[in-house]
């Protein structure tokens, strides 16, 4: 191992060795706060350390923990509930197409291939939105790994790599898929139909829906869309690339580690974070915290972080953003130019958050432009009025606005095709429906998927 990646794995071990640290001393403060003798001591001084405690161990241990799915039970029309499987369908070393098969179900005409972000969290910081779509569809994600898991023998891993595996994961599921990409891979699942349209034009996606992702940053500019025109990539590599510690499979992998994801993630919004954390410290103290309350259902998710591996980021980062290959439509693939003007079958769809900060209004819809083989009568756009990043596909405004809007987009999308299966018909959105969730909270977080 030469001396860089020695260095890089001392840094990366430095953090693990923090996070654990902080985990030890969770356990060991919310233990000696509950020892039983402290009870004859009247002092709350005793029920808030051990409350510090809990939800510090918490916090810290849900750093290196992939959540599950826990997907709850869909009720069918006949009045039984059908108990949902996550099964993958296709294994690849750096994500797996998964199916969530619901037991005792006939298919649902609607198939829908839900390309979740590779940016720093898992596949399951979509769950809402899965489970929000599996009662009218037959419901595919993409299930990346954390690449600290993953052996340098496996090799590497860039943006080419990653077209490729959703055009693998699109062929494997036919020319009847509704592809929804959700933010980072939005400009890849273009590229991804664009490839298609040229080397295989029979196996197109039906349709594809870009929701909130940045096809083209520079056309409204961002704190996060704009970070890679303020450094160089130089430095950034040397700023945030580190190789994997001894601990994990992947060890020597030079990535971009979730730990240092999650510092800049919560640094965005550090003073809301911060109370958060303290009014659950307090709540814990008071014993009206519980275990599936709102605070550990938001943070049981956002916490929980994996890595990237560097030659995805830094391509991201150079070739999305700062060369605007895809905006440009110059985006090449083994050295193949990827025309997304090929594109002419499918249909398309935009969607965007009026309040997004992290894709803001205008980045999305630019790929309208771009399929300039489409007829306009096979694309929409539409703009969610005071919606967030989060909530245009997990949060309040897709339930109640957005969720309706893409179903009905690919019911339409069924019927320009020929021989195509009458979609299902599916329940109305209840207007009561005007809960305040999870999910509606990470607006405020400012997640940076």
């Amino acid at each position: 191992m030469s001396v860089k990646g020695l260095k890089g794995v001392i840094s990366y071990d430095a953090m693990e060795t923090i996070r654990n640290t902080n985990e030890w001393m969770g356990a060991t403060a919310r233990a000696m706060g509950s020892y039983p003798a402290f009870a004859l001591i009247p002092n709350p001084a005793f029920h808030l350390l051990s409350a510090w405690g809990r939800v510090t161990e918490r916090s810290f241990a849900r750093m290196v923990t992939k959540p599950d799915w826990e997907m709850p039970t869909i009720a069918g029309e006949d009045g039984q509930d059908h108990i949902v499987y996550v099964e993958p369908v296709v294994r690849r070393a750096f994500g797996d197409l998964i199916h969530f098969r619901v037991a005792r179900r006939d298919t649902m005409p609607r198939k829908v291939l839900l390309i979740a972000p590779m940016s720093g969290h898992y596949a399951t910081l979509m769950r809402s939105t899965v489970t929000s779509l599996l009662s009218d569809c037959d419901v595919y994600v993409t299930d990346w790994h954390n690449a600290r898991d993953i052996p340098v023998s496996e090799g590497k891993f860039d943006v080419e790599d990653y077209t490729r595996y959703l055009v693998d994961f699109i062929k494997h599921l036919g020319p009847d898929t509704n592809v929804v990409a959700v933010c980072q891979p939005a400009p890849l699942a273009l590229a991804a139909t664009a490839i298609l349209a040229e080397e295989d034009p029979k196996a197109q996606p039906r349709s594809l829906t870009l929701i909130g992702g940045p096809v083209d940053p520079d056309a409204a500019a961002t704190e996060v869309t704009d970070f890679g025109n303020r450094v160089t990539m130089g430095e950034l590599e040397k700023a945030v690339i580190q190789s994997v510690g001894f601990k994990y499979r992947g060890a020597g992998r030079m990535v971009y580690p979730g730990l240092m994801q999650l510092s800049s993630f919560i640094a965005m919004n550090a003073e809301s974070h911060s109370r958060a954390f303290i009014n659950q410290i307090y709540a814990e103290a008071r014993g009206t915290a519980s275990d599936g309350d709102k605070h550990n259902k938001f943070y049981d998710e956002y916490l929980a972080v994996m890595d990237m591996t560097a030659e995805f980021y830094m391509s991201t980062v150079e070739r999305i953003f700062k060369n605007l290959e895809i905006a440009k439509n110059e985006f090449t693939v083994e050295g193949k130019l990827v025309d997304i003007g090929k594109i002419s079958d499918v249909s398309i769809m935009t969607v965007e958050g009026a309040n997004d900060d992290i894709s803001a209004p205008g980045q999305c819809v630019a790929a309208l432009d771009l399929c300039s083989g489409v007829p306009a009568d096979k694309k929409v756009q539409h703009l969610e009025p005071g919606a967030g990043h989060y909530g245009i596909f997990a949060g309040k405004s897709w339930r109640l606005n957005i969720r309706p809007l893409v179903l009905d987009f690919m019911d339409e999308s069924a019927k320009q095709t020929e021989d195509s299966p009458k979609p299902k018909r599916r329940r109305k959105p209840n207007p009561a429906d005007t809960d305040c969730g999870v999910a509606d909270t990470m607006d405020g977080a400012k997640m940076a998927v």
